[in-house]
């Protein structure tokens, strides 16, 4: 969420990021509705005085014994009284549409990240890797034979519908090889805790991460009121909710294995072949509570631990610097990772690492007091995939395919499945 403050300070500065963003000024509205408001508060504290004031008159009236001032008096009170409670009233609207306004408008995107409207003003930054030469055309992960045992859409679409998968036997051990082997590498390596958290949360924490109240539409929710999470970021970054934490804490990074639940609202008519694009699926997630000092660093390291995890797994890939139009709600900047998939004969995304600034934590109420005393200040949030690993194992399959419908396997890998090396034609590992 915004700070009124520094729309008030540098209106025009703000228009200008929102126009970056693709959208239309909005500083005036805002700051006519923030005036208006203010304009009450400073009315209904007019009026209170006046009250106060009128009351102690009133009191000094009756003790002396004039009943017509002391009347006089009393039904002023009760006039300024009513006054103050209209005014109070109105001012708790006007800060409500004012406090909606501004948890409808995405972060400001930083000077450095690249205007465009969509994926195709994206900027690359590197890439690992080289694209393996096959002597065969590669077909995507469901049509390995070596994977069509183990991987059942028939059944899961019996069961739940469309964009769901059944994964059994050798593929599904892999499936939970690849998210053990990323929570190992980046708690020994990289020093994250290991986190477990629940998928059901409050309302109040999916409009802390900025899932509501604009995209309640991508989401599940229960009879019951609770949220299903979309990824543990909603539960990692909400473990600071409403609190005052020590800046020696800081940073805080947490790293989770995750069931994550999406509707995939947008998305019609997109990859409803495979498991690329699903209803329910895993995700090893990073999050990382730190100050405004450390942020911008804070988020090259963690771009580095996700591509630490494709490095590892020998899968070619590349970094991109999402531009102004594709980038998400919550962020200042974010860096993509994608991950070359032969079977499509193109890169796709991975992993998104973003940096949200202050962004989530004023919607939180979260903030540090800094070393040596100060006022408090709002702590900045970082989130990343580390990985999808769903996508990591179509990745995985498809890299790593031969062309008698075997496939070879990662040799990180080879200790979280008894030594095998390979997932066969037959759907065994051997």
């Amino acid at each position: 969420m915004h700070d009124i403050r520094s729309i008030r300070e540098n209106p025009q500065a703000f228009d200008a990021a929102l126009v970056r963003r693709g959208l239309e000024t909005m500083s005036a509205s805002i700051l006519s509705l923030d005036a208006e408001r203010r304009a009450r508060i400073a009315e209904a504290e007019t009026a209170q005085a006046e009250q106060n004031r009128a009351s102690k008159e009133a009191g000094a009236a009756k003790g002396r014994g004039d009943e017509a001032e002391f009347e006089r008096l009393r039904e002023l009170v009760a006039e300024k009284k009513a006054d103050v409670a209209r005014m109070q009233t109105e001012a708790a609207d006007l800060d409500a549409r004012l406090r909606e306004i501004l948890m409808g408008i995405p972060n400001l995107p930083l000077d450095s990240v690249p205007d465009g409207q969509d994926e195709e003003h994206n900027v690359e930054l590197h890439r690992w890797g080289t694209p393996r030469d096959f002597d065969f055309a590669p077909v995507e992960h469901f049509e390995i034979a070596g994977v069509r045992p183990g991987m059942d859409f028939e059944t899961a679409a019996k069961l739940s519908g469309s964009r769901f998968v059944m994964l059994k036997g050798s593929v599904a051990r892999l499936h939970r090889a690849l998210a053990q082997f990323m929570i190992d590498l980046h708690v020994t390596r990289h020093d994250l805790e290991e986190t477990w958290t629940p998928v059901l949360v409050l309302e109040d924490m999916m409009t802390g991460t900025g899932q509501l109240p604009k995209f309640g539409e991508d989401s599940y929710q229960t009879r019951e009121g609770w949220w299903l999470i979309p990824t543990a970021e909603v539960t990692l970054t909400n473990t600071v909710h409403g609190d005052l934490v020590d800046h020696a804490s800081l940073p805080r990074r947490m790293v989770a294995h995750s069931q994550c639940f999406r509707s995939e609202a947008g998305s019609a008519g997109r990859d409803t072949t495979g498991m690329l694009r699903q209803h329910q699926f895993e995700k090893v997630e990073m999050v990382s509570i730190t100050d405004a000092e450390t942020g911008m660093d804070e988020h090259a390291r963690m771009t580095r631990c996700a591509e630490a995890v494709l490095e590892a797994l020998e899968l070619p890939y590349r970094t991109i610097v999402l531009c102004t139009g594709d980038m998400g709600f919550g962020a200042r900047i974010t860096h993509d990772l994608e991950v070359w998939l032969p079977g499509q004969n193109r890169y796709r995304e991975i992993s998104s690492v973003s940096y949200c600034s202050d962004f989530q934590a004023r919607r939180m109420n979260a903030r540090y007091r800094p070393e040596g005393g100060g006022k408090p200040e709002f702590v900045h949030t970082l989130n990343g995939s580390g990985l999808a690993v769903g996508r990591c194992l179509i990745a995985v399959l498809e890299n790593g395919q031969q062309e008698d419908g075997s496939v070879s396997l990662p040799s990180a890998l080879h200790p979280y499945l008894g030594g095998a090396t390979r997932l066969g034609a037959d759907g065994r590992l051997a």
